[in-house]
């Protein structure tokens, strides 16, 4: 009898795959279709337990309907621009595209003995010219179609490294690479007009049904639809050119409660000033030195400067509230000034104490029994919006409301006056695409002293990037490139100048999904594959792309319908999306002789008695408990050693039996060892059976006949819900079963093909091997889905466990149809009641049908 060597036996399976071309997508107008896709990947240089785990998920659902009679498009591709190349160019002094490509065949070499059902034949990198002047002509569609535009902007502008930095890449208000000082600059940038799609891509979320409830949460308030009011605050002896500033409020409930207007440093009155007074401009560009995300706002200290202008409240003329210049307000947000209410916002009234302004309740605590008022005090009061409370100064007497109603109120009262008027509006801003590097899509555009802004010929396309580029100064490359930036106009033909910053990597990757239906298309997607793959029937990755990615996607999946590259029904790309938990691992540290933390990978780590020490010195280690597997803290495990020591399928088969999909799963030695030892016992058990002839009860037959067609129904189920660590608790249950049974040869060769059978979608390569050692015809690859027979399933006895005062003691096993009287006689025949009654009657004697029994004393 053949030992189970998964060395052997996984190159060999993954070689008859290849030959018989198994997962090969093709359009079939006869078959139905199934596109599983995971959220493609970096080409960072290795993959890692993470990446394993995602992909096999993917996999098993690849496999499984390709068995239930599905085409299956099952893509990999490479999510390959982006700032780490340029930065490991810069380090090496080499070209960011050799380290990409590299990185690419390093990644593909260790992904393939993972034994995947990926069509490598649809493979392609977003930096390869062919995808990104696709990309480049759409651009060029939504530029006629009105969907892209150029303004000015404020951004993250990092002075060292001499580019515009994405919220995520200021940390702590420097730039994450170069730690210099981020400012806030001003440049011309182009963007996309998600903005205009914000109501359409908020209602929509109602419709996408297979989605996470909190990934919809999130969208919903990225997109951060609200009602308020809009209105003006008339200057008292305002400079020339500005009488009135211009306010939105969400929260004009709190109108009554007003302390200060603040104004964003770059408000037009702000910039006024600051040309005009040295101490305005010094603290303007003080505040520019910072982010401009909500989170880098938040965390900042709150400044302001104080501009000794005033103005006048609009309900009440002699009440003047002072203009403050502050570091938290931005232009992009609303019209670039607020009007502080202390009382009701915590970060207003730290302003408010820090300058000594005045603090202002509007409304308090129905029952304010015990309750500090934030001007006595306390901290701001901000309850929920459904919640109602005591408006003191409200717009509709003194009245208790909800915060909605009290905002409707308020909305009410200043149009009836003649302030303002109710404006609905959203979070979300337009998408800006500009970035100032070399190593992303060049945006197809030129600039002409004459012609202004013209679109590159679609003819000219690709605008490919240059490889003779240096990095030995900051800034872009294609900048100082001349023979690449200078070209002459495509309207006029005099001399001008190209576009020289690149497309945001968001852009490469909010449309992927749709090329990899047709790879090779010279447009950007071929109308007759587009219309018969997409959607994307199962999409997988991470919760860290449940904003930007998925709502970028979105967008553009809509306005690449506008351009006529998708269809209508595909205007929602992702028809399910399932987000999965993260590969966790120990973390061993010792400590250097200044007491700095030194980490150790998990190989270097011997367990003995006395806990861990280091292999080589025996030195004790510190175990920290499990987290995100980090190569900065070395808790990683890299997966071609698991391969090369157990093999893929053990790999994939920890990964999906641990725990919930959507749950952490921590990394063990042990755990990794223990799923080996059941796979070899499994290809020993069927090895076993293989070579068997025995003969067999009719009961036993029977019994474990029953047996797999309820493995059948379980595992089904298991995979169709996600549920794959329930389907591998029903295939150990099962395999036990099999290997217990006495059931004779036929039964038995006939349940172990489909084990074979079931656990092929998690172990492809022991299942091939176990399928050709019962005969089974073909690859079990291409072996359609068993079904369960229902009248296999219809149990004729139940067990009821039987508890007594709600202890389970005992239990039952009797004819489903019982009944309930001859139940009841039985359960006091039981010994364990006997005992327990001992000579008495229960005080009460409980049967519920079919599930349990319960005896109370």
């Amino acid at each position: 009898m053949s030992r189970y060597d998964a060395s052997d036996i996984e190159p060999k399976w993954q070689a008859a795959w290849e030959q018989a071309g198994s997962f090969l997508a093709r359009r079939d107008e006869s078959k139905p279709k199934y596109y599983v896709l995971e959220m493609f990947p970096y080409p960072s240089g290795r993959i890692h337990m993470g990446h394993v785990r995602n992909y096999t998920m993917g996999d098993v659902i690849a496999r499984y309907k390709a068995s239930c009679g599905f085409s299956v498009l099952h893509p990999m591709g490479w999510d390959a621009f982006g700032m780490p190349a340029e930065n490991a160019a810069m380090a090496s002094g080499g070209h960011p595209k050799d380290w990409t490509y590299d990185n690419i065949a390093t990644m593909k070499q260790q992904m393939k003995p993972l034994g995947l059902s990926i069509d490598w034949s649809r493979e392609f990198a977003t930096c390869d010219p062919e995808y990104y002047g696709q990309q480049q002509s759409m651009f060029l569609d939504f530029m006629e179609k009105g969907l892209v535009y150029r303004k000015a902007a404020t951004v993250n502008w990092d002075p060292v490294d001499m580019t515009v930095l994405a919220n995520e890449q200021v940390i702590d208000g420097k730039g994450w690479r170069s730690g210099a000082p981020v400012e806030r600059r001003e440049l011309t940038q182009w963007f996309f007009h998600i903005s205009d799609f914000a109501e359409e891509l908020l209602e929509a979320i109602d419709g996408l049904d297979d989605w996470p409830e909190k990934v919809k949460v999130m969208q919903r308030n990225w997109i951060g639809k609200s009602r308020g009011l809009q209105f003006s605050f008339s200057m008292v002896d305002g400079p020339h050119g500005h009488d009135r500033i211009e306010v939105y409020t969400t929260r004009p409930d709190t109108l009554m409660g007003a302390s200060f207007v603040g104004i964003s440093p770059d408000h037009p009155l702000a910039k006024m000033l600051e040309r005009e007074r040295d101490d305005v401009a010094a603290f303007n560009a003080k505040a520019r030195q910072m982010g401009t995300s909500e989170e880098e706002l938040e965390r900042a200290e709150k400044l302001g400067f104080d501009t000794g202008l005033t103005v006048r409240h609009p309900f009440d003329t002699s009440w003047e509230l002072p203009v403050y210049i502050a570091n938290f307000i931005l232009m992009d947000y609303g019209t670039g000034a607020i009007f502080g209410c202390p009382a009701h916002d915590q970060r207003d009234l730290d302003f408010a104490r820090k300058y000594e302004l005045p603090v202002i309740s509007t409304y308090a605590p129905r029952d304010d029994e015990g309750h500090v008022l934030p001007e006595s005090g306390g901290d701001a009061y901000v309850p929920p919006k459904s919640e109602k409370v005591h408006y003191v100064k409200g717009f509709a007497g003194d009245a208790m409301q909800t915060g909605e109603e009290g905002i409707d109120s308020a909305i009410a009262f200043c149009e009836a006056n003649g302030v303002g008027q109710g404006v609905t509006k959203f979070r979300l801003r337009d998408w800006g695409l500009s970035r100032q590097r070399f190593w992303g899509a060049p945006i197809p555009v030129v600039h002409c002293d004459d012609c202004g802004v013209v679109p590159e010929k679609k003819e000219n396309l690709p605008v490919e990037l240059p490889y003779d580029v240096s990095f030995d100064i900051p800034g872009n490359p294609l900048d100082r490139h001349p023979t690449w930036r200078d070209v002459p106009c495509p309207a006029c033909g005099k001399p001008a100048k190209r576009e020289t910053d690149t497309m945001d990597t968001f852009v490469d990757s909010s449309w992927y999904f749709a090329r990899f239906t047709a790879p090779n298309a010279a447009t950007p997607t071929d109308p007759e594959e587009a219309a018969y793959w997409m959607n994307v029937d199962q999409y997988i990755g991470g919760i860290e792309h449940a904003i930007l990615h998925l709502l970028y996607s979105r967008f553009y999946a809509r306005a690449m319908h506008i351009c006529g590259h998708l269809p209508a029904s595909a205007i929602e790309p992702f028809n399910a999306l399932f987000t999965q938990g993260m590969v966790t691992h120990e973390i061993y540290v010792t400590r250097d002789e200044k007491d700095r933390p030194v980490y150790h990978l998990p190989e270097h780590i011997e367990w003995t008695e006395s806990g861990a020490r280091l292999g080589a010195t025996g030195e004790p280690v510190e175990v920290i408990p499990s987290a995100k597997m980090s190569k900065s803290k070395k808790n990683v495990v890299d997966p071609e050693t698991i391969i090369r020591d157990y093999g893929a399928d053990t790999a994939r088969w920890f990964v999906l039996s641990d725990s919930p999909p959507e749950r952490d799963v921590e990394w063990t030695a042990a755990g990794a060892d223990a799923a080996y030892k059941h796979l070899a016992r499994v290809h020993r058990i069927i090895a076993e059976i293989a070579e068997s002839s025995d003969d067999g009860s009719k009961e036993a037959d029977i019994e474990l006949t029953r047996a797999m067609h309820r493995a059948i129904q379980d595992v089904t189920m298991g995979i169709e819900s996600f549920g794959f660590n329930a389907a591998i608790a029903k295939l150990y249950a099962f395999t036990n079963t099999l290997q217990k049974s006495k059931a004779g040869t036929d039964a038995k060769r006939e349940a172990a093909r489909i084990l074979a059978q079931l656990m092929s979608p998690m172990t492809p390569h022991l299942s091939e091997e176990c399928w050709r050692l019962l005969g089974g015809e073909g690859l079990v690859t291409g072996a359609p889905w068993p079904v369960a027979d229902e009248s296999m399933l219809v149990e004729d006895t139940v067990t009821l466990p039987i508890q007594i005062n709600g202890k389970r003691k005992s239990e039952l096993t009797v004819a489903k149809d019982l009944a309930k009287e001859e139940v009841e006689k039985l359960v006091l025949a039981d010994n364990a009641v006997v005992k327990a009654l001992d000579g008495g009657a229960p005080k009460k004697l409980i049967v519920v049908p079919g599930r349990i029994v319960n005896v109370v004393l």
